[in-house]
């Protein structure tokens, strides 16, 4: 409970001095004016006491977690018992301005919508309420229990064929079949019944009319491997790179699998085919701090192929990738590399591709 205003008490003292002032130099009329601004000091401290006293304020979020520019419900409810109502102001950081109370209501429930930019944890403050007798002399603040936490999740944007510029519905069409081909993580294998949808290869069965799918390996290795690296760029860079990775990650988990590597984890998380273990991966990617580097023991060796997310401007894959990657990569930098053409843009990010082997690398569906 907050520090009640000064009017109030400064009222009352006016009106004890005018009491004093009269007796000391007999001048009764004094009395008159000296009890009217003692009782109303005094009332109005006893009025906003009264009013507050029981009431209480509290605040429901939907979730604990929401993902960046997308709506939350925000419950904020006050309930205050018989007695004098409170009249004021309830304040609250989700609701914006602050809404005035009408006199005599005793619940007051408000729903918004709230929204968040900016990925990471949120310490949200308790609402308040501001209590105001009548005439304004006194106000005492009323809070909330506590703070609520707030896990703010990066969104997932989706994966753009770059622009076709002038080059002609003929160039453009091609650009847009080379484009939605769809991420090849083991080969192909003779379509099996009660396999996921997921992992049939559509653009196949459009030109074959032969269902085929995905064949995925035994081990973790051959999943195309997501490696996100945050180190030497300033926060609005990292930003986008954290939604590049993360919607790569996810469209690749929805396609049949992958694995991701984040700055600082001893070792890659597996992402099964039909977005499992994909929440987890989603919250740690809220959390991943700007400036870290992926840790280049766990980056392992033999992979297929690699997509390799940085918030630095690259022009070519760095030497750990080299490394790591047995076939080819796609480097994703948050500025376009001069002289190249990129295969995708995604969150303000272009994906360039870079052979390391002789078989093609990874291709992401777009759209």
């Amino acid at each position: 409970m907050g520090a009640g205003a000064g009017a109030a008490r400064g009222t009352a003292l006016l009106g004890a001095a005018l009491i004093a002032a009269g007796g000391f130099a007999d001048l009764p009329v004094l009395y008159a004016p000296g009890v009217a601004l003692a009782l109303c000091g005094v009332g109005a401290e006893l009025w906003v006491l009264l009013a507050i006293r029981g009431t209480r304020i509290s605040r429901v979020l939907a979730a604990p977690r929401a993902v960046e520019g997308e709506p939350l419900r925000v419950e904020v409810e006050l309930r205050a018992p018989r007695g004098l109502p409170p009249r004021g102001e309830l304040r609250d950081p989700l609701l914006g301005a602050p809404r005035e109370l009408r006199a005599g209501r005793r619940r007051v429930r408000l729903v918004v919508e709230a929204s968040f930019e900016g990925r990471g944890r949120r310490i949200l403050e308790p609402p308040g309420l501001i209590v105001r007798d009548p005439l304004g002399l006194a106000c005492r603040e009323l809070r909330g229990a506590g703070p609520d936490e707030l896990l703010v999740l990066p969104r997932v944007e989706s994966i753009e064929a770059p622009a076709s510029g002038a080059r002609g519905a003929r160039g453009a069409g091609r650009l847009a079949r080379a484009a939605n081909a769809e991420v090849d993580l083991a080969g192909l294998r003779a379509h099996r019944p009660g396999s996921p949808a997921a992992r049939i290869a559509w653009p196949v069965f459009a030109r074959t009319g032969e269902l085929h799918e995905r064949a995925l390996s035994a081990g973790s290795e051959a999943a195309t491997l997501v490696v996100l690296d945050l180190s030497g760029a300033d926060e609005e860079p990292c930003e986008r790179a954290v939604r590049a990775a993360a919607s790569i990650a996810r469209r690749l988990s929805a396609q049949g699998g992958c694995a991701l590597l984040l700055p600082g984890e001893r070792r890659p998380s597996t992402l099964g085919a039909d977005l499992r273990g994909w929440p987890d991966a989603h919250v740690r990617l809220a959390l991943a701090e700007c400036g870290a580097a992926p840790l280049a023991g766990a980056l392992g060796a033999g992979r297929r192929a690699v997509v390799w997310v940085s918030a630095r401007v690259l022009r070519e894959p760095p030497r750990a990738l080299r490394r790591v990657a047995r076939e080819s990569t796609l480097l994703v930098v948050p500025e376009p590399i001069a002289g190249r053409r990129a295969s995708f843009t995604v969150a303000g990010c272009s994906a360039y591709r870079f052979q390391v082997g002789r078989a093609p690398g990874p291709a992401i569906v777009v759209g």
